[in-house]
């Protein structure tokens, strides 16, 4: 199975979808990511997709969400591009299966909530609690968090020691108190990455989330049934 991964970053969403069982992944954005695993295509994620994402069995689509993430609300003299909408349109232009992730906040429906405590994700006894929402053309079901303990943050740069969120807030979209940011070898041990720098790294997907919903993707176009949510 062909997957096509939209705004892809440096892939820890597409290795993850390779995991769960697509045999071919293609990644494309607007920067050049030396460091993709599988094939990378630099082009507008858009107007690629609209041109070529009939050639593909599903497709990903990672929209910049930093008009929706906790600086965006700290910031508000920032201009950021809110992409979810017209990629939500192009996708159903195309009817390709889809999944849409984003940070919460981020205006998604029939989301599936994903985070690092639901898979053993973590650096020693800290968690990994990076939470995040999918919204799929198909039906996918999701486990519960199991939050316990410490966190490690992973966000950005800054202290090692500092307790934060994504992009240096003290709380998260819930106002619950940051976790632990630490040190790049245990961001990649929380993140199960070991292909990304330290700045890729704090804009990943953790693998393990893309795996869990490849799964069910590839389980529900192996059967044929299309259908969207209700």
């Amino acid at each position: 199975m062909r997957l096509l991964d939209l705004f892809c970053g440096a892939g820890g969403a597409a290795m993850g979808y390779s995991r769960a069982g697509f045999d071919e992944i293609v990644g494309v954005d607007n920067r050049p990511m030396p460091r993709y695993p599988f094939t990378f295509v630099q082009a507008d994620a858009l107007e690629y997709v609209a041109e070529h994402g009939k050639e593909f069995d599903a497709i990903h689509a990672s929209p910049p969400c930093q008009a929706y993430s906790v600086l965006r609300r700290a910031n508000t003299e920032a201009d950021y591009p809110d992409l979810i909408e017209p990629t939500r349109r192009t996708l159903e232009a195309v009817g390709t299966p889809w999944v849409i992730e984003n940070v919460p906040g981020a205006p998604l429906r029939f989301t599936v909530v994903l985070c690092g405590s639901m898979f053993q994700l973590g650096s020693g006894a800290r968690q990994l609690r990076r939470h995040r929402l999918f919204e799929t053309s198909v039906l996918i079901l999701q486990p519960a968090c199991l939050h316990r303990g410490e966190a490690i943050g992973g966000y950005g740069g800054g202290p090692v020691s500092r307790y934060t969120f994504e992009n240096g807030a003290k709380r998260d979209y819930y106002h619950r108190r940051g976790g632990y940011q630490g040190r790049v070898d245990e961001k990649i041990e929380a993140m199960a990455i070991t292909w990304m720098n330290a700045v890729e790294l704090s804009q990943a997907i953790p693998p393990a989330y893309t795996e869990f919903i490849g799964r069910q993707l590839i389980g529900v176009l192996t059967q044929g049934d299309h259908a969207p949510p209700s």
